[in-house]
């Protein structure tokens, strides 16, 4: 009997009916809310009407949102270049992993508001502050990520790569970098969610452009409806993002059902 062709998933970027009556029903709440809120006692700006909101949607300049997008994609570049290149040394040498892994763990340790604290004492730069923060946050995710995932190919299948006698450059481009591909996406999609987070933190401090720059504006002014729209365009960065590393992911492990 012949196998059946296994279906492929459904794209990681689709709007199901479920999620869509889900958010109208979360929208209708958030309206009675905003309706009722005086008669419960709570102050009428705490809960901004979906009206409100929709109109400092309307006010908001791309222009921070591009820095901002600039600043987490930028960063996530340079983690992942780092991250990968380190775990690529700690691989080959088990020496350097015995000195370098406690050094890891302790990064990963370190809370964020610790580095940004650190970045602000260290670095006189802005831009530089918040690129150290998001590279010391992320860069430790891609590493062990990526040296778990090494480590973890087939036996059978290092020992017949290396009985061919491969360069140290033909070893990890033919053999690593396609096996740990997997692992790989799947860091990229944790680090887009914890550099979002992370980026606005960051540009609390001393930036003048940027989200966090806005939100911490709109803290000022006690702007609940401009801190609701700017986290909405948080929230809309972060599943664009995850769906353009969705669709890369798709297209390269294709061979996955």
């Amino acid at each position: 009997m012949a196998l059946e062709t296994p279906r492929e998933s459904a794209p990681d970027i689709a709007f199901p009916r479920q999620t869509f009556i889900s958010l109208l029903i979360f929208a209708a709440a958030w309206e009675t809310l905003s309706h009722l809120a005086p008669y419960l006692g709570i102050p009428p700006f705490a809960v901004p009407s979906l009206v409100k909101i929709a109109k400092s949607i309307a006010t908001i300049t791309p222009l921070d949102i591009v820095v901002t997008l600039a600043r987490v994609i930028g960063a996530l570049i340079v983690s992942f270049v780092l991250g990968l290149l380190v775990a690529m040394a700690m691989y080959r040498s088990q020496t350097l992993d015995n000195y370098l892994h406690p050094m890891i763990r302790i990064l990963m340790a370190v809370p964020v508001v610790s580095w940004i604290l650190f970045a602000v004492l260290w670095f006189p730069g802005v831009e530089f502050r918040i690129a150290f923060v998001l590279v010391v946050v992320c860069g430790p995710v891609f590493l062990v990520d990526s040296l778990d995932a090494m480590r973890g190919v087939s036996r059978d299948l290092r020992n017949m790569m290396l009985s061919f006698r491969p360069t140290a450059s033909d070893y990890f481009v033919k053999l690593m970098l396609p096996a740990i591909l997997p692992s790989v996406f799947t860091s990229w999609k944790v680090n887009i969610s914890l550099a979002i987070r992370v980026v606005t933190i960051a540009e609390l401090v001393g930036a003048v452009t940027g989200i966090g720059h806005q939100l911490s504006v709109a803290q000022e002014l006690f702007s609940v409806a401009d801190v609701f729209a700017w986290t909405i365009v948080l929230v809309a960065l972060l599943f664009l993002l995850e769906a353009l590393v969705a669709r890369v992911e798709r297209r390269l492990l294709r061979w996955r059902t």
